[in-house]
């Protein structure tokens, strides 16, 4: 075969453009890949792997102002902006380079610049180079959305919130979603004086009703301000920061304004002018079951489909396409009982149905409890656990599961297998608990 011709090209080196490729070069396919910013995509680089560490460097205020009931005096406490990004920084490059070997190591052809489509079977990278593929892979991903109001030049979104030189004395967040609350949650922790404002009703929209007020109490309750029904009208720069004008009347000076007001597919520029490739009406990449685009030679995987924008499943649809093209074992991305977690603070972790879902279809039973944790008592923090239960009352098979509240994310996981299994809410009562944790009231529900 040719130096520009490729049984895959992949363009797009996040999570699920690096498993398909690795997969592909490992059948002995040959395979290219292109990247235009840094290989690990979104999650490593500026997503997921950064945002959990500085929830870690995050956590540890409260940590220290908790142990005092325990015993423990601390007389003084400072926080380094400076030194943690340099550590966040030092990770995520370790990770990269990681991940470029991986690549290297199962024989895929890497190429650090934009690549687009420019046919069915090929694509041109930035520098002008066609090269020729019998399959292409679209796994570019997502990127922050923006706002059309004046000044909007002025905001960061969730990009270059990772590349701050200092620690904002005040943050306003534009945003209800998961990573507006991370992030609220994130820089309140680290002592920054955070006001997120939202749209809506209520922050976290489409979560569990009971999950979305809990962790809007906490999170005010914990110092983050935040104020529903208002937008961002414009942002205009003054000698002592940022002044933001909402519509509600209010103006407030700020020193940094982040927007997350959501994420979009990053299908621009992506040489749509050169196929005839059908898009859905959010503007995303269209798939069929299989992930097939609507041109035979051309696939798609991961946020750029706009179905369910999580790494893990990203990863599943880089499987699922290689078994479907290249291994004649057709597999269908499995995208039901997903589990996730929100790190806001507290955190969430939840699988299944909501309760506003659940009732449309079932009759129900729900089973909720909240409480204040062993370690509270002592460290008199208010703050309580909240998990629930959604059961159907005819099967009594558990539909959703919801906990909000120290450990959710590595309980959501371990449940998210058993309600994938199909368990019984009997299965959970039979099921003897551990004692004393968080996880025993999972299976002491009555």
């Amino acid at each position: 075969m040719a130096k520009d011709e490729f049984d895959l090209f992949v363009i797009g080196g996040g999570s699920g453009g690096v498993r398909a490729s690795r997969l592909a070069a490992n059948l002995g396919l040959r395979v290219g890949v292109a990247e235009e910013y840094r290989f690990g995509g979104t999650c490593v680089i500026r997503g997921c792997v950064p945002k959990k560490l500085m929830v870690f460097a995050s956590d540890y205020a409260s940590k220290f102002q908790d142990s005092k009931g325990f015993g423990w005096d601390y007389s003084s406490m400072s926080f380094s902006w400076r030194k943690f990004s340099n550590s966040m920084q030092s990770e995520v490059d370790r990770l990269e380079k990681l991940y470029e070997s991986m690549l290297h190591s199962s024989g895929v052809v890497t190429f650090k610049q934009k690549a687009k489509l420019n046919g069915d079977s090929s694509v041109i990278l930035h520098d002008g180079t066609i090269l020729k593929a019998k399959y292409i892979l679209l796994a570019g991903g997502s990127g922050p959305s923006r706002i059309s109001i004046p000044g909007e030049n002025l905001a960061i979104s969730s990009n270059e919130i990772f590349s701050l030189t200092e620690l904002p004395e005040k943050l306003l967040i534009v945003g209800g979603g998961y990573i507006a609350c991370e992030f609220a949650s994130i820089f309140n922790g680290l002592g920054v004086n955070v006001r997120q404002i939202y749209r809506g009703e209520k922050i976290l929209r489409g979560f569990d009703n009971d999950i979305r007020n809990h962790v809007e109490i906490c999170m005010r309750n914990r110092g983050v301000t935040i104020t529903n029904n208002v937008q961002l009208k414009s942002i205009n720069e003054v000698k002592n920061g940022l002044e933001v004008y909402l519509t509600n009347g209010e103006k407030e000076i700020a020193d940094q304004v982040l927007l997350a007001v959501g994420r979009r597919p990053k299908v621009q520029d992506l040489g749509l002018d050169k196929v005839d490739l059908r898009l859905t009406e959010t503007g995303a990449i269209y798939v069929d079951q299989f992930l097939k685009t609507s041109i035979d030679s051309i696939y798609a995987v991961g946020d750029i489909t706009d179905r369910l924008n999580l790494t893990p499943v990203a990863i599943k649809d880089a499987v699922a396409f290689i078994n479907t093209v290249f291994c004649a074992k057709k597999t269908l991305p499995d995208h039901d009982l997903v589990p996730t977690a929100v790190f806001t603070r507290p955190e969430v972790g939840t699988v299944g149905l909501t309760e506003a879902e659940a009732v449309i279809k079932h009759k129900i039973k729900i089973f909720k409890t909240s409480f204040s944790p062993m370690g509270n008592r002592i460290s008199c923090r208010e703050e309580q656990i909240l998990i629930k239960l959604i059961v159907c009352h005819e099967t009594d098979k558990v539909l959703g599961c919801h906990i909000v509240g120290e450990g959710a994310s590595e309980m959501i996981q371990i449940f998210g297998i058993a309600i994938k299994m199909g368990v019984k809410k009997s299965d959970l009562d039979a099921t003897c608990a551990v004692h004393p944790t968080i996880a025993e009231e999972i299976v002491t529900l009555k």
